[in-house]
């Protein structure tokens, strides 16, 4: 999650009070909140009685008089560096402290008072679920109230997780990113002001092993089963005409295990689809298509006068990433996730090791490059937990303590339509050699030469190699 203060403001105090700087708090490019540097301070002081202060970076310290305009940038970039910092810290960024304190900024920020209200769900297959909140309720009270209006048990809650996307003209979702604890949905989607923007309920791991969890529960069964019927319809998972066939054979006698279990056997199955992209591979400025899945990101992608091919880039490879923006983010342009500012560049890079001594960048350039560094994350994350033999059941465990409010009126997962026929123009994929040494990639420097560390997300699950195993 990438957090940011681009820019600041001067507003008057309240009753007429003296000027004050305010610090405009964006999250992956979307204005979240508006704070006072004493409030920020408040926060350090809180966090540091709570963890010490040798746990905390540093915080910026008071001055005695007003600011010149090159101190208050001066401040701007430390107070930058030092959210980005406690957001990236296991300890500090999870910490209810931190979470609360964003939460009520941002209700704050957008005027947005404690009432009840309605709040519509979107599962994958487009069916819309109302569900009864508060506007002061985080991610994880919608997502148990979502829950609790489909009837998904509680021990199964951890396995989905609600993501904000923008519904298409042809009415595909495009992800912008993973609701997270320090957000409010409602205020979230509504401080949008569009239509377009919705919160689709999706599952949240990667490995399809997990799915055996799922379906051993209907409600759970029947999310995986309009999941992936939606994904098959999308172009999302491939399939062959033959695959097609027998998957709509089992539709038919209304096997949904059995069709679960065949289309985990699909390229693609259980893959996050991004918008059409650039890339840097095999060659600049390359048109692309990325996908996120089976820890993996997949680049489809047609070369001059040749057909449609695949390059994947596992993510035991990847030594480190970061994502980065070619500009700042312009003033006044705060209430759009990359709708409309077509200055502004947002890039995924990532080292990968091609072979056993060579490392090289790879660079994806997306509106989207902040939700495909999150799925990174999420897949990296998932694969320490089962190196370690931890479960992930208690690494999606719901919040200590937390009450699951049950719905008084439940609400069916409707049973998607028959699979139409496999569209006659989409062609098939031809994987790239996996010898990807010999494809030549641009490079783009050291991430000690021209980011901070902060900026750079180290991989725990990356795994030297020999020139056997690529």
């Amino acid at each position: 999650m990438h957090f940011s203060i681009p820019e600041t403001e001067s507003r008057s105090g309240d009753s007429g009070g003296s000027a004050y700087v305010a610090y405009n708090i964006h999250v992956n490019g979307v204005l979240h909140c508006r704070v006072r540097y004493s409030q920020l301070l408040g926060l350090h002081e809180q966090l540091r009685k709570e963890y010490g202060a040798n746990v905390l970076p540093a915080f910026p310290p008071k001055k005695l008089f007003s600011l010149t305009p090159a101190e208050v940038e001066q401040r701007r970039e430390q107070l930058e560096k030092y959210m980005q910092a406690v957001r990236q810290d296991p300890l500090l960024g999870s910490s209810e402290t931190f979470n609360s304190f964003l939460r009520r900024a941002q209700q704050e920020t957008q005027q947005v008072p404690t009432e009840e209200v309605s709040l519509e769900v979107l599962l994958s297959n487009g069916q819309k679920v109302l569900v009864s909140v508060l506007t002061s309720d985080q991610t994880e009270d919608v997502l148990e109230a979502v829950a609790a209006k489909l009837d998904l048990p509680d021990d199964l809650i951890g396995y989905f997780s609600l993501f904000l996307v923008r519904e298409k003209e042809d009415g595909a979702f495009s992800f912008v990113r993973k609701l997270q604890e320090f957000e409010l949905p409602y205020v979230s989607v509504t401080s949008l002001q569009s239509q377009e923007y919705k919160i689709v309920l999706r599952k949240s791991y990667w490995d399809s092993a997990y799915d055996e969890d799922v379906m051993e529960n209907r409600v759970g069964l029947n999310l995986l089963y309009a999941q992936t019927v939606s994904d098959i319809e999308r172009g999302w998972i491939l399939v062959t005409k033959e695959q097609h066939r027998q998957l709509k054979s089992l539709q038919e006698k209304v096997s949904k295990k059995e069709f679960l279990r065949l289309a985990q056997t699909l390229r693609h199955y259980g893959y996050l689809c991004f918008d059409a992209c650039v890339a840097d591979f095999p060659e600049k400025d390359c048109p692309v298509v990325v996908s996120a899945g089976n820890s993996e990101l997949s680049l489809q992608l047609r070369l001059p006068g040749q057909q449609l091919r695949e390059g994947s880039f596992r993510v035991t490879r990847m030594r480190c990433w970061r994502v980065t923006s070619s500009v700042p983010l312009p003033s006044g342009s705060t209430n759009s996730p990359g709708r409309g500012r077509g200055e502004v560049r947002l890039e995924l890079a990532f080292e990968y090791l091609m072979s056993k001594d060579r490392l090289q960048w790879v660079t994806i350039t997306s509106p989207q490059a902040i939700m495909m560094s999150i799925c990174l994350q999420s897949m990296v994350d998932e694969l320490m937990v089962k190196k370690s033999g931890g479960s992930i059941r208690k690494m999606l465990r719901r919040r200590v303590g937390g009450t699951l409010r049950r719905s008084d009126s439940q609400q069916a997962v409707k049973s998607p339509p028959l699979l139409e026929s496999p569209d006659a123009s989409r062609e098939s994929v031809v994987k790239l050699s996996s010898k990807l040494s010999a494809v030549s990639l641009r490079g783009i420097g050291s991430p000690s030469t021209d980011a901070s560390a902060g900026d750079v997300h180290g991989n725990f699950a990356f795994e030297g190699i020999g020139d056997e195993d690529l």
